[in-house]
């Protein structure tokens, strides 16, 4: 049976695969290198490497939710969510590396940190929660 989808929601079926791909990463990345990450996380966050760990595991657990369709939309609605919540350690290492330098250069800073805003964007138009485009 030919695919009858829309372009838009072939695009859509992929750019919510490359997130979950992208939040699994992130995930694994965060309990491989928990103490590194835990330098970045912000002093008024309790607990650094516990919170990274745990981040790590809800990244985990989002990343599956977007891939079953009973739990997208809250999987989107958490990592929207989430996303704008760790904008400020992406601030707090910004100025660590500018401060004192922890290894990445401030072009990555300078495109990471509005690129915080594309990701809060993807989540929610991948996920089906933000329509955007021609209408039915």
């Amino acid at each position: 049976m030919p695919d009858r989808r829309a372009p838009e929601s072939r695009w859509r079926v992929a750019a919510l695969y490359l997130l979950a791909l992208a939040y699994g990463l992130a995930g694994l990345a965060h309990l491989a290198y928990a103490p590194a990450l835990a330098r970045i996380v912000p002093p008024f966050v309790p607990e650094p490497a516990g919170v990274v760990l745990v981040t790590g595991l809800c990244e985990l657990a989002g990343a599956a939710g977007l891939l079953i369709p009973r739990f997208r939309r809250a999987a989107g609605w958490a990592f929207a969510a989430y996303a704008l919540c760790v904008w400020p350690a992406n601030m707090y290492h910004a100025l660590l590396d500018w401060r004192s330098g922890t290894g990445l250069p401030m072009a990555y800073h300078a495109v990471r940190l509005p690129l915080q805003i594309v990701i809060i964007a993807w989540t929610l138009w991948a996920t089906g929660i933000l329509r955007v485009g021609r209408r039915r």
